[in-house]
């Protein structure tokens, strides 16, 4: 009777030792997956920081080429003020030139 008794608890042991068995490998293939998944985001993620590292090149050299833009403006625009001038002093001389 007492081996019988032993019996029924080891094959109980058994029976909670294949559980927390079967419960580990649940939980490590789990745990893969999340890792899996983990590293797909992470390589997103970079990708997007690529991405934004490049935009901000981008409009950095947008920029400067507004930048220059108005610089070129702001020349030719002293440059046209000044033949307008110019202008404005021939039309004088050509008319008291014709009095």
């Amino acid at each position: 009777m007492v081996l019988a008794g032993v019996e029924v608890k080891v094959s109980r042991l058994e029976a909670i030792v294949e559980q927390i068995g079967e419960a580990v490998l649940a939980t490590t293939e789990t745990i893969e997956r999340l890792a899996d998944r983990i590293d797909t985001l992470s390589a997103q993620v970079g990708e997007q920081g690529k991405q934004l590292q490049q935009q901000g090149y981008q409009i950095l050299a947008l920029c400067d080429a507004v930048q220059t833009l108005a610089e070129t403006q702001d020349d030719s625009l002293q440059k046209l003020t000044q033949l307008t001038q110019t202008l404005d002093s021939l039309m004088t001389l050509s008319g008291e030139s014709f009095e």
